[in-house]
């Protein structure tokens, strides 16, 4: 792959800073990786005499007929290439100010080198979208006033044709074309694109136009990655009687908010127009100027909050944490009510003290807010968040802001691993087992808990993983650390010993187990109720609901306390049957039942796929037999929430799924209406599982814990007990004791005997068995070779020719080629190849260059390490 020949030099990513200075004026060349589909080299320009650039810097650079992002890697004496020097192009301009020191710069490299992906494509996701988007070369009028960036003169830099009596009559007829089009236009103002379609041979008339300085050309930013301004209006002079009445008022206003105020405050507060602060300026007594305004999240007022008291397990935690130096590997293990967040806080206080920052990551969006207003109400506008909800804009703000260096901690989802944090002197990953901390796709393929420990070793800060129900691979690579063996992670050995992104070995004492093993106040962890369904059905309840739960559902409602509900799926069912045929609708663009979704009263019924939103009218009848009979099976958050409506018509309720947040702060809006007391009964999938503290909860029921349970999928049953145990553990949390009750037709199975007596170490044990006998992770490596295609022959074929290719190897086992679970989504035929090795040695893996070259354009290969679904 391409980023194996980058031997990037020592001195020039360890120095950022050095560059070439003015006094080196010709052979300056810079070699750059160009943000372009397909694009996977790097290429050389030519560095303009006016630009200082410096590796990691953000350029625009002609690439064929565009103008494109590109970061510049590395400067160079003399360009590597055979290309004549006077045709070797040259940089445009710089568009951001680089931000790569050496230790991200490596982190990138080593992402990019571990899961098998361009470099380029790993420097997007680091980076706010946009920062890399198209910029615009632009052209306008001397003296005019563009949008834009600073104009830069023309060669000659005079603009004595100006005051002329005729211009115009010293000028070629193409460049009297451009002038007058120029003209023509109020702010004076074209994009060199649109004149050269306007003009045969624009570029001549241009530049002519520069020469004689009568107009000046300037790179417009990407539309994302300006910084957005407002008129912001400062008093200058002392208010005296030459003026009105009305003009000493509105004076009178900015002084007593202290002489400055947004102008469009200012005009409201005042009920003026502009025309008068017109005058104000031209008196002298205000100035009015555009400043930059941060687009950030803006979360409600905050009352402070100090430090609370600690038990003594979390006074023991924080104790060692505090007295870490350098690396160090943490896992936090507390039970659900542990006071984990309490730790995390009292361990960032000190650091930013001492001028450090602190980086928090979050599974779901979701979390954020709960978790953001309690470090805020701590830590004030030091406190950002950083995540995919935020705006364009708002990302941008948010990325520059981590820049300046200040002290701040920054709360994320996934992609925050890679906040340009500087003096970074701790990482934490909150629920550290939630496999959205994976991403499946787009590439790369990266698991946010394995770059964070790349990213704490590199940054010589310790990284903390907070759990209830730690990941296997976490617990394993503890207890291998605790027993007095060599420090393994599961991710550490497919990088090569010898290369320059290998893992430095940890030290013997690198690896912490911190145990809260009881909650707050030592309040009991609630007890669990499993329900057999199968004997309700057969005692004649044919309800959702369970006689034990409907009872603890009317005795919430009698004592004006509040629950949980949770189901497996959002939606009204699960999929929609004739009675009389048994024909199932199905997506006609993925091999998937369309669930039923109900929207409002006598509104259409609705189906929908939940792969690709493919959504449908209800038919009144069978397509297949024409019965009317159609019948809804299986129970969605929707029917869940009209059932409740039906027996409990008096009991509130809010549902919160994936429906109901798809709204920007409608996460926090949920879940402060249900804090309020305005709900008494919180309804939802996932989501209510990662992390949510509500202390006014007493009651959590679980719907169908089988839906987890039966996956084919190795890690169904881990998944299982995490989710079960993370959503049993919302109960209790107050001062009133918990209570959860779990309906399952399945009360034989391991996970749920694990579940009723909250026993990790039962499960883990008996998992573990299971997977070390069978070589899956953490004891066996996996990396998944995904395909697809709209030809369901090609993707099957290819798949094939991959998995032949590859079975002449022998040092790693390969499973398939087989089709995806569910083999069609969104129109495309989805086939699976499955490459399983043991961790302790690397084996001779595959050349992903040539495996690739099996694959024709037409079929899409993504390369998933350490993959978490594999459904």
């Amino acid at each position: 792959m391409y980023i194996n020949d980058i031997n990037l030099s020592p001195l020039v990513v360890s120095e950022p800073s050095e560059s070439y200075q003015s006094s080196e004026t010709v052979n300056r060349w810079v070699e750059v990786l160009v943000d372009c589909p397909g694009s996977t080299g790097l290429f050389t320009y030519r560095l303009p005499a006016q630009l200082e650039i410096k590796p990691g810097d953000i350029l625009s650079v002609p690439f064929g007929a565009q103008q494109l992002g590109a970061i510049a890697i590395r400067l160079l004496a003399q360009p590597n290439i055979d290309l004549p020097p006077e045709k070797i192009r040259e940089v445009e301009d710089i568009v951001s100010v680089g931000f790569f020191p050496s230790a991200y710069w490596e982190l990138l490299n080593r992402v990019a080198a571990y899961y098998y992906t361009p470099l380029i494509q790993v420097i997007r996701v680091a980076l706010p979208p946009g920062l890399l988007g198209r910029s615009q070369r632009r052209i306008r009028l001397v003296g005019s006033r563009g949008a834009g960036g600073q104009g830069s003169r023309g060669a000659g830099g005079s603009s004595y044709l100006l005051g002329s009596a005729a211009p115009l009559a010293f000028l070629t007829p193409t460049a009297r074309q451009v002038w007058e089009l120029l003209q023509g236009q109020p702010a004076g103002d074209y994009s060199f694109v649109y004149l050269q379609q306007k003009v045969k041979s624009a570029y001549r008339g241009i530049r002519e136009l520069l020469r004689f300085g009568l107009v000046e050309s300037y790179l417009e930013p990407p539309r994302l990655t300006r910084p957005k301004l407002q008129k912001a209006v400062t008093l200058t002079g002392t208010i005296d009687q030459e003026l009105t009445t009305r003009q000493r008022e509105i004076l009178e206003v900015l002084r007593r908010q202290g002489g400055e105020l947004w102008q469009n405050e200012l005009l409201q507060i005042c009920n003026a127009s502009s025309s008068i602060l017109k005058t104000l300026t031209q008196k002298g007594y205000i100035v009015v100027e555009e400043r930059e305004v941060l687009r950030t999240e803006q979360g409600p007022t905050l009352v402070g909050d100090g430090a609370k008291s600690l038990t003594t397990d979390q006074a023991s935690a924080l104790a060692t944490i505090q007295t870490l130096d350098g690396f160090a590997h943490v896992l936090l293990h507390g039970v659900t009510g542990s006071g984990k967040t309490e730790v995390y806080l009292q361990a960032i206080a000190p650091l930013l003290n001492q001028g450090k920052s602190a980086l928090v990551l979050v599974p779901e969006i979701g979390l954020t807010p709960q978790l953001t207003d309690r470090f805020r109400a701590r830590f004030g506008n030091k406190v950002s968040v950083y995540h995919s909800a935020l705006s364009d804009g708002e990302r941008y703000d948010t990325w520059r802001q981590m820049l300046t260096g200040e002290p701040q901690v920054v709360i994320g989802t996934r992609s925050a691993v890679f906040a340009p944090l500087p003096n970074l002197g701790l990482i934490i990953l909150d629920e550290e087992h939630d496999s959205s901390f994976k991403q499946d796709s787009p590439i790369p393929t990266y698991h946010a808990r394995t770059v964070a420990q790349w990213r704490a070793e590199l940054e010589n800060c310790p990284l903390v993983l907070g759990s209830a129900t730690p990941s296997l691979e976490t617990w394993v690579s503890v207890r291998r650390q605790g027993a007095g063996g060599e420090f393994i992670t599961p991710h550490s050995s497919l990088l090569t010993p010898n290369s320059s992104q290998a893992k430095r070995p940890a030290t013997a004492n690198s690896t912490h187990y911190l145990s809260l093993p009881e909650r707050i106040n030592s309040r009991p962890l609630p007890p669990v109720e499993i329900v057999d369904m199968r004997q309700e059905l057969q005692q004649g309840n044919r309800s959702i609901f369970s006689r034990s739960l409907q009872a603890a559902l009317q005795e919430l409602q009698e004592r004006k306390q509040q629950g949980i509900l949770f189901i497996h799926r959002r939606g009204h069912s699960t999929f929609v049957s004739c009675r009389s045929c048994g024909y199932v609708l199905e997506c006609p663009h993925c091999d998937v039942s369309l669930a039923y979704h109900h929207t409002e009263e006598k509104a259409p019924e609705l189906l929908r796929c939940h792969y690709c939103n493919y959504a449908r009218s209800h038919p009144k009848f069978c397509p297949d037999c024409s019965s009317p009979y159609l019948k809804f099976f299986g129970s969605g958050t929707q029917r869940v929430t009209q059932e409740l409506a039906r027996q409990f018509p008096e009991l509130r309720l809010i549902r919160f799924d994936s429906d109901t947040t798809r709204n920007k702060g409608s996460h926090r809006t949920l879940l402060t209406q249900f804090a309020n007391g305005e709900a008494d009964l919180l309804v939802g999938t996932q989501m209510l599982t990662k992390g949510l503290d509500l202390p006014q909860v007493t009651l959590v029921g679980v719907v169908a814990a089988d839906g987890l349970l039966n996956l084919s999928d190795y890690r169904a049953s881990e998944r299982a007990f995490q989710t079960l145990t993370q959503v049993a553990g919302r109960a209790g949390r107050g001062e009133d004791p918990g209570r959860v009750i779990v309906q399952t037709y399945t009360t034989e199975h391991q996970v749920i005997a694990a579940v009723r007596s909250h026993d990790y170490q039962s499960f883990s044990q008996a998992e573990l068995e299971q997977r070390q006998a069978l070589n899956y992770p953490p004891y066996g490596r996996l990396i998944l070779l995904r395909l697809s295609s709209l030809d369901p022959i090609q993707v099957q074929n290819t798949a094939q020719v991959i998995a032949t290719a590859l079975s002449t190897e022998e040092e790693f086992e390969i499973l398939g080629p087989a089709p995806a679970s569910i083999l069609r989504v969104a129109n495309r035929y989805r086939w699976q190849i499955l490459i399983k090795f043991a961790p302790d040695a690397l084996p001779r893996l595959p050349d992903w260059e040539e495996v690739r070259s099996l694959c024709p354009s037409s079929v899409s290969l993504t390369i998933d390490v350490d993959p978490i679904n594999i459904m």
